[in-house]
């Protein structure tokens, strides 16, 4: 955000072999781009790849350069292809535990199946990378749960450091 009036820039990563083969519709990534556009965003790209760790750390490795909020959705599950979370600590400095806690925690409010979301939040350079799960209506449900942290946490990453 290099002035006040400008909106805060973000990147949705689909994940899914199903999505990214043509097999199946994306519909999380809209469901999140629409949410953050919503809370005053501006989307500067959203990609569909495949669960494959090596394309998902150099997506994410590429997009924290044009975004300052990267969000992924998909690959956060026990699967042996779900490989989101492990891509994400690869890339980031730093984790967030607090924000994943705070998606589960009110994820398990509504489902019990929450708690086998394995999502992080970490830091990249002087992004933020936010992984939700799969479904569209879990995806939101756990941007919603932490939504309000993160315009905080992008002033603390851009330096803004005074209180």
């Amino acid at each position: 955000m290099s002035s006040s009036t400008a909106k805060p820039s973000a990147a949705v990563i689909t994940i899914s072999d199903s999505c990214a083969r043509g097999e199946r519709e994306d519909l999380s990534g809209p469901a999140v781009r629409d949410r953050l556009i919503q809370q005053g965003f501006e989307i500067i790209s959203s990609p569909v790849i495949a669960d494959e760790q090596p394309t998902i750390e150099q997506t994410l490795v590429r997009l924290v350069e044009e975004a300052q909020l990267v969000v992924t959705t998909g690959g956060t599950g026990i699967a042996e292809r779900d490989v989101t979370p492990e891509a994400t600590t690869a890339v980031c400095s730093r984790l967030l535990d607090g924000i994943a806690e705070q998606m589960r925690a009110q994820g398990i409010k509504k489902t019990p199946l929450a708690a086998l979301s394995r999502g992080v939040c970490g830091v990249c350079g002087r992004s933020l990378v936010l992984n939700l799960p799969g479904s569209p209506r879990g995806a939101v449900e756990s941007l919603e749960a932490v939504i309000d942290l993160i315009p905080h946490a992008l002033e603390l990453l851009a330096g803004k450091t005074a209180h």
